[in-house]
């Protein structure tokens, strides 16, 4: 009797789909909600962008009877509203620099760019997965500041005028929604800072150095330095969105942020070309 030799069974190959930029994103979408850290992140950039605009309100809101002539006329509830903005863009900036340089740090780039081999794919979800889920969060939080500031604030005079601001005045819908493009542009900086340096230390660093150590700097050069100099700054540049009036040495609104917007696709592009010449 001859042995007979049963050949292996061959399992039909399972069709996984060509590499896409909308499957890099839900993959991007997938690892951006799974990490308790970015969750957190976010959380404390609504938060903050809140609590800093009601806590002065109150403030202001409990002592204004007693505060002088001289105070009430410079008080700018506007600006009361959004303070909170300026402190949420460090945490909205530092998770944007985490997005990327967390997966260098511990070697998930490789596998990645072993998925996306064309790797700027994965730049680009990154960045447009982020970038939505910042102005998807910023946009109400900066709403919610800024009616529950006003809200505190009413019922408070001042030459017989309320100082409570209403969304249709001119000017303050552009404010408070620019605020939250302001946010959203601030986090997509982050993030090209992070893809550039690729590590979280160095892209932090860089980022609270720009936009927040340099401005002041500014202030020890001559006057007329300083000011041709500073409203061109990433910082200052894109907070013009969120100021009503024509200040002194500011550029204006839309050109101020379109201007913060141009750096941060300046450092993207960077980012990009890094991306196709360098090893990971």
């Amino acid at each position: 009797m001859s042995a007979v030799t049963a050949l292996p069974t061959l399992r039909p190959r399972i069709h996984t789909g060509r590499v896409s930029q909308l499957r890099v994103a839900e993959s991007e979408w997938t690892k951006l909600r799974t990490l308790r850290s970015t969750r957190y992140t976010l959380l404390a950039g609504v938060g903050l962008t809140i609590a800093f605009a009601v806590i002065p309100a109150f403030v202001n809101a409990s002592r204004w009877s007693t505060m002088s002539a001289i105070d009430k006329a410079g008080f700018r509830p506007l600006e009361t509203s959004l303070i909170g903005v300026s402190f949420a863009q460090l945490a909205f900036g530092v998770l944007g620099v985490l997005i990327i340089s967390g997966e260098y740090s511990t070697g998930m780039i490789r596998s990645t760019f072993a998925a996306v081999p064309k790797r700027l794919p994965v730049l680009w979800a990154k960045s447009g997965v982020f970038g939505l889920v910042t102005l998807v969060l910023a946009l109400p939080s900066t709403l919610i500041a800024f009616f529950a500031a006003q809200a505190i604030l009413t019922g408070h005079s001042f030459n017989g005028h309320d100082i409570a601001l209403s969304f249709s005045d001119p000017g303050v819908a552009r404010a408070v929604l620019g605020g939250a493009l302001y946010l959203t542009i601030s986090g997509l900086f982050g993030l090209g800072l992070g893809a550039i340096l690729r590590n979280t230390a160095a892209g932090i660093s860089a980022f609270a150095a720009i936009l927040f150590v340099l401005p002041p700097l500014m202030n020890v050069l001559p006057s007329s330095w300083n000011d041709a100099i500073s409203p061109y700054l990433p910082s200052n540049a894109g907070s013009a969105i969120m100021q009503t009036g024509s200040p002194a040495h500011t550029l204006a609104p839309w050109t101020g942020l379109g201007l913060f917007a141009a750096y941060t696709a300046v450092a993207l592009a960077i980012a990009a070309i890094q991306l196709r010449r360098r090893d990971v």
